[in-house]
Protein backbone atom coordinates (compact mmCIF):
# COMPACT_ATOMS: atom_id res chain seq x y z
CA UNK A 1 0.00 0.00 0.00
CA UNK A 2 1.21 3.51 -0.80
CA UNK A 3 2.60 5.37 2.22
CA UNK A 4 0.22 8.34 2.47
CA UNK A 5 2.34 9.97 5.21
CA UNK A 6 5.41 10.40 2.99
CA UNK A 7 4.05 13.35 1.01
CA UNK A 8 1.68 15.26 3.27
CA UNK A 9 2.46 18.76 1.96
CA UNK A 10 0.73 19.96 -1.21
CA UNK A 11 1.96 22.83 -3.39
CA UNK A 12 -0.66 24.30 -5.74
CA UNK A 13 0.01 27.02 -8.31
CA UNK A 14 -2.44 29.76 -9.27
CA UNK A 15 -2.37 32.69 -11.65
CA UNK A 16 -4.47 35.68 -10.65
CA UNK A 17 -6.89 36.43 -13.47
CA UNK A 18 -9.21 39.38 -14.00
CA UNK A 19 -11.99 37.28 -12.40
CA UNK A 20 -9.91 37.05 -9.20
CA UNK A 21 -9.14 40.77 -9.02
CA UNK A 22 -11.13 43.66 -7.58
CA UNK A 23 -11.80 46.91 -9.44
CA UNK A 24 -8.38 48.18 -8.37
CA UNK A 25 -6.51 45.16 -9.73
CA UNK A 26 -5.81 43.50 -6.36
CA UNK A 27 -6.62 39.91 -5.44
CA UNK A 28 -10.15 39.82 -4.01
CA UNK A 29 -10.36 38.48 -0.48
CA UNK A 30 -12.98 35.95 -1.58
CA UNK A 31 -10.68 34.75 -4.37
CA UNK A 32 -7.81 34.29 -1.91
CA UNK A 33 -10.08 32.19 0.30
CA UNK A 34 -11.10 30.18 -2.76
CA UNK A 35 -7.42 29.40 -3.48
CA UNK A 36 -7.09 28.07 0.08
CA UNK A 37 -10.22 25.93 -0.14
CA UNK A 38 -9.34 24.50 -3.55
CA UNK A 39 -5.87 23.62 -2.28
CA UNK A 40 -7.35 21.92 0.78
CA UNK A 41 -9.64 19.88 -1.47
CA UNK A 42 -6.73 18.83 -3.70
CA UNK A 43 -4.65 17.84 -0.68
CA UNK A 44 -7.40 15.80 0.97
CA UNK A 45 -8.23 14.06 -2.32
CA UNK A 46 -4.58 13.14 -2.86
CA UNK A 47 -4.18 11.83 0.68
CA UNK A 48 -7.30 9.66 0.57
CA UNK A 49 -9.73 11.53 2.81
CA UNK A 50 -11.35 13.90 0.32
CA UNK A 51 -15.06 14.50 -0.15
CA UNK A 52 -15.59 11.38 -2.29
CA UNK A 53 -13.56 9.25 0.13
CA UNK A 54 -15.62 10.43 3.11
CA UNK A 55 -18.85 9.49 1.37
CA UNK A 56 -17.94 5.84 2.00
CA UNK A 57 -18.03 6.64 5.72
CA UNK A 58 -21.31 8.57 5.39
CA UNK A 59 -19.47 11.81 6.16
CA UNK A 60 -18.71 15.11 4.43
CA UNK A 61 -16.26 17.91 5.29
CA UNK A 62 -17.49 21.31 6.50
CA UNK A 63 -15.24 24.30 7.13
CA UNK A 64 -15.88 25.48 10.69
CA UNK A 65 -13.23 28.15 11.32
CA UNK A 66 -10.70 30.05 9.25
CA UNK A 67 -8.14 32.74 10.10
CA UNK A 68 -6.00 34.40 7.42
CA UNK A 69 -3.22 36.95 7.92
CA UNK A 70 -2.24 38.89 4.79
CA UNK A 71 1.17 40.59 4.66
CA UNK A 72 1.61 41.39 0.97
CA UNK A 73 -0.89 42.38 -1.69
CA UNK A 74 -1.18 40.14 -4.75
CA UNK A 75 -2.34 41.65 -8.01
CA UNK A 76 -3.85 40.73 -11.35
CA UNK A 77 -1.35 38.75 -13.50
CA UNK A 78 0.68 37.73 -10.43
CA UNK A 79 1.40 34.07 -9.83
CA UNK A 80 0.82 32.55 -6.41
CA UNK A 81 1.73 29.26 -4.77
CA UNK A 82 -0.32 27.77 -1.94
CA UNK A 83 1.37 25.33 0.43
CA UNK A 84 -0.98 23.33 2.65
CA UNK A 85 -0.90 20.34 4.97
CA UNK A 86 -3.11 18.59 7.56
CA UNK A 87 -1.68 19.82 10.86
CA UNK A 88 -3.42 18.07 13.73
CA UNK A 89 -6.78 17.36 15.34
CA UNK A 90 -8.38 19.19 18.27
CA UNK A 91 -10.95 16.63 19.42
CA UNK A 92 -13.14 16.39 16.30
CA UNK A 93 -11.92 19.64 14.73
CA UNK A 94 -9.34 18.79 12.08
CA UNK A 95 -6.75 21.51 11.58
CA UNK A 96 -5.04 22.50 8.34
CA UNK A 97 -2.58 25.33 7.72
CA UNK A 98 -1.51 27.28 4.64
CA UNK A 99 1.25 29.49 3.31
CA UNK A 100 0.59 31.65 0.23
CA UNK A 101 3.73 32.82 -1.59
CA UNK A 102 4.09 35.35 -4.37
CA UNK A 103 6.08 34.79 -7.56
CA UNK A 104 9.26 35.90 -5.76
CA UNK A 105 8.82 33.18 -3.15
CA UNK A 106 7.88 35.65 -0.42
CA UNK A 107 5.09 34.74 2.02
CA UNK A 108 2.09 36.89 1.12
CA UNK A 109 -0.41 35.26 3.50
CA UNK A 110 -0.66 32.66 6.25
CA UNK A 111 -3.79 30.80 7.30
CA UNK A 112 -5.13 28.26 9.76
CA UNK A 113 -8.40 26.38 9.31
CA UNK A 114 -10.55 23.91 11.22
CA UNK A 115 -12.84 21.36 9.57
CA UNK A 116 -15.56 19.08 10.92
CA UNK A 117 -16.50 15.72 9.43
CA UNK A 118 -20.31 15.84 9.39
CA UNK A 119 -22.51 12.75 9.52
CA UNK A 120 -24.68 12.62 6.40
CA UNK A 121 -27.65 11.22 8.36
CA UNK A 122 -27.60 13.21 11.61
CA UNK A 123 -25.91 16.35 10.22
CA UNK A 124 -23.80 16.37 13.39
CA UNK A 125 -19.98 16.45 13.70
CA UNK A 126 -18.44 13.00 14.04
CA UNK A 127 -14.89 11.76 14.53
CA UNK A 128 -13.17 10.60 11.35
CA UNK A 129 -11.98 7.02 11.87
CA UNK A 130 -11.01 6.22 8.31
CA UNK A 131 -7.92 4.52 7.00
CA UNK A 132 -5.74 7.64 7.11
CA UNK A 133 -6.82 9.17 10.42
CA UNK A 134 -3.22 8.90 11.71
CA UNK A 135 -2.12 11.48 9.12
CA UNK A 136 -3.49 14.26 11.34
CA UNK A 137 -0.69 13.92 13.91
CA UNK A 138 2.38 13.89 11.67
CA UNK A 139 2.74 17.66 11.13
CA UNK A 140 1.49 18.92 14.48
CA UNK A 141 4.69 20.94 14.98
CA UNK A 142 4.61 22.63 11.54
CA UNK A 143 2.72 25.92 11.74
CA UNK A 144 1.72 28.72 9.43
CA UNK A 145 -0.15 30.38 12.31
CA UNK A 146 0.76 29.12 15.76
CA UNK A 147 -2.72 29.72 17.15
CA UNK A 148 -5.79 27.72 16.21
CA UNK A 149 -8.37 29.56 14.07
CA UNK A 150 -9.91 32.39 16.05
CA UNK A 151 -13.19 31.99 17.95
CA UNK A 152 -15.15 35.18 17.34
CA UNK A 153 -17.32 37.11 19.81
CA UNK A 154 -21.05 37.82 19.68
CA UNK A 155 -21.96 41.04 17.85
CA UNK A 156 -25.09 42.69 19.23
CA UNK A 157 -25.07 46.22 17.83
CA UNK A 158 -23.95 47.95 14.68
CA UNK A 159 -24.92 48.71 11.12
CA UNK A 160 -27.33 46.19 9.62
CA UNK A 161 -27.72 44.92 6.07
CA UNK A 162 -29.25 41.87 4.42
CA UNK A 163 -27.87 39.07 2.29
CA UNK A 164 -30.27 36.89 0.30
CA UNK A 165 -28.52 33.77 -1.11
CA UNK A 166 -29.41 32.79 -4.66
CA UNK A 167 -28.58 29.83 -6.87
CA UNK A 168 -24.95 30.72 -7.60
CA UNK A 169 -24.17 31.39 -3.93
CA UNK A 170 -24.55 27.70 -3.02
CA UNK A 171 -22.27 24.67 -3.35
CA UNK A 172 -23.06 21.02 -4.07
CA UNK A 173 -24.13 20.53 -0.43
CA UNK A 174 -26.80 23.17 -1.18
CA UNK A 175 -25.25 25.45 1.45
CA UNK A 176 -23.97 28.99 0.91
CA UNK A 177 -20.31 28.62 0.01
CA UNK A 178 -17.57 30.20 2.12
CA UNK A 179 -16.47 32.76 -0.45
CA UNK A 180 -19.95 34.27 -0.69
CA UNK A 181 -19.94 35.10 3.03
CA UNK A 182 -16.61 36.86 2.45
CA UNK A 183 -18.03 38.75 -0.53
CA UNK A 184 -21.09 39.78 1.50
CA UNK A 185 -18.90 41.24 4.27
CA UNK A 186 -16.65 43.04 1.78
CA UNK A 187 -19.74 44.52 0.10
CA UNK A 188 -20.48 46.34 3.38
CA UNK A 189 -17.75 48.88 2.51
CA UNK A 190 -17.75 51.57 -0.15
CA UNK A 191 -15.57 51.51 -3.25
CA UNK A 192 -13.79 54.59 -1.90
CA UNK A 193 -12.92 52.72 1.31
CA UNK A 194 -11.64 49.70 -0.65
CA UNK A 195 -9.52 51.91 -2.91
CA UNK A 196 -7.57 53.20 0.11
CA UNK A 197 -7.53 50.03 2.21
CA UNK A 198 -6.88 46.30 1.87
CA UNK A 199 -7.58 43.41 4.28
CA UNK A 200 -4.75 42.30 6.54
CA UNK A 201 -6.71 39.76 8.63
CA UNK A 202 -9.82 37.67 8.07
CA UNK A 203 -11.51 35.30 10.48
CA UNK A 204 -14.67 33.26 9.92
CA UNK A 205 -16.74 31.05 12.22
CA UNK A 206 -19.58 29.01 10.74
CA UNK A 207 -22.33 28.06 13.19
CA UNK A 208 -25.31 27.04 11.06
CA UNK A 209 -25.57 26.33 7.36
CA UNK A 210 -27.52 28.73 5.14
CA UNK A 211 -29.53 27.56 2.15
CA UNK A 212 -30.85 29.25 -0.95
CA UNK A 213 -33.59 31.77 -0.17
CA UNK A 214 -32.79 32.01 3.57
CA UNK A 215 -32.33 35.71 4.19
CA UNK A 216 -29.42 36.62 6.46
CA UNK A 217 -29.39 39.82 8.54
CA UNK A 218 -25.77 40.86 9.02
CA UNK A 219 -24.59 43.23 11.76
CA UNK A 220 -21.27 45.07 11.27
CA UNK A 221 -19.45 46.91 14.05
CA UNK A 222 -16.05 48.65 14.20
CA UNK A 223 -14.28 47.93 17.51
CA UNK A 224 -10.98 49.68 16.74
CA UNK A 225 -9.69 51.69 13.80
CA UNK A 226 -10.37 49.60 10.67
CA UNK A 227 -11.11 46.44 12.69
CA UNK A 228 -14.63 45.16 11.95
CA UNK A 229 -16.67 42.30 13.39
CA UNK A 230 -19.74 40.76 11.78
CA UNK A 231 -22.57 38.47 12.82
CA UNK A 232 -25.09 36.98 10.43
CA UNK A 233 -28.45 35.74 11.68
CA UNK A 234 -31.22 34.00 9.80
CA UNK A 235 -33.91 36.63 9.52
CA UNK A 236 -36.80 34.22 10.11
CA UNK A 237 -35.56 32.65 13.34
CA UNK A 238 -32.78 34.75 14.84
CA UNK A 239 -30.43 31.76 14.46
CA UNK A 240 -26.76 32.71 14.15
CA UNK A 241 -25.36 31.45 10.83
CA UNK A 242 -21.82 32.88 10.94
CA UNK A 243 -19.48 35.37 12.55
CA UNK A 244 -16.66 37.21 10.82
CA UNK A 245 -13.84 39.64 11.32
CA UNK A 246 -11.93 41.75 8.78
CA UNK A 247 -9.05 44.07 9.72
CA UNK A 248 -7.83 46.53 7.09
CA UNK A 249 -4.59 48.39 6.49
CA UNK A 250 -3.97 51.40 4.29
CA UNK A 251 -2.98 50.15 0.85
CA UNK A 252 -2.29 52.10 -2.33
CA UNK A 253 -0.36 49.38 -4.16
CA UNK A 254 -3.06 48.60 -6.70
CA UNK A 255 -2.11 48.11 -10.33
CA UNK A 256 -2.09 50.99 -12.75
CA UNK A 257 -4.36 49.40 -15.31
CA UNK A 258 -4.04 50.28 -18.99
Amino acid sequence: MEDKTSNLILFADYEITSADADMFGRLRLGALVNFLIQSAIKSADRLGFGFKDLERHQLFWVLSRLTVEIGKTLNWYDKAEVETWPKSADKILYLRDFFVRNQNGEVAAKAASGWFPIDLRTKRPKRYEGEFAEIFVHNKNKFALEEVPEKLPIVNDGDEFEFMPTYFDCDFNKHVTTTRYVDAMMDAFSADFHEKNYPERLSLNFIKETRIGEKIKIIKTETENKKFFFEGKKADGNIVAFRGRIDFREDRSNLELP
